[in-house]
């Protein structure tokens, strides 16, 4: 019967810097404007590079408002709002009133903005698949699980840590 153990913290201290330094790599790499672009041209849609993550962001969290766009972009609020007035001016999404308070103006996926960003996805999946042909099955399960059940322990709010509770928990 296999170990219910946690992993030992000496050996996620050990590996928390690789691991580290992977999500840093990763990170850089998604946020290259030169990604964006490859998957614009893969797509073969005709939308500006600046504009295109808000683009799928409205899609994939909308309807949502701005200064929460914004935030999740990392782009000032200003800027955000300028941009998707352009993206509701091609016809992309369209701002209506928040349910839960009327004040809020959120932005909301069109029709011809879902097809827009059903060929991102359709062109996402031909570059995947590019990338995961040498893994098998059961790699690439244990990759999407993992990831999945990081990206919700990140979303929770960390715990905080001082360094006395650090030192009476190790008994020193």
């Amino acid at each position: 019967m296999p170990s219910r153990k946690k992993v030992q913290n000496t050996h996620i201290g050990s590996r928390l810097r690789e691991l580290h330094g992977a999500l840093l790599d990763i990170v850089v790499t998604m946020n290259r404007p030169q990604r964006d672009e490859v998957l614009i041209k893969e797509a073969g849609i005709p939308l500006d590079r600046a504009l295109f993550p808000l683009l799928v962001f409205v899609e994939r969290f909308g309807p949502i408002g701005v200064v929460e766009l914004a935030d999740r972009v990392g782009r000032d609020y200003t800027t955000v709002s300028r941009q998707v007035a352009k993206l509701e001016s091609l016809g992309l999404v369209e701002r209506q009133g928040s349910e839960a308070d009327r004040r809020v103006r959120q932005a909301a996926i069109t029709a011809r903005g879902k097809a827009m960003t059903d060929l991102v996805d359709a062109a996402r999946e031909r570059i995947g698949r590019a990338i995961f042909a040498t893994w098998d099955s059961r790699e690439f399960d244990e990759l999407v699980r993992l990831m999945r059940k990081f990206a919700d322990a990140l979303q929770r709010d960390p715990p905080l840590v001082s360094k006395a509770n650090q030192t009476s928990r190790s008994g020193g």
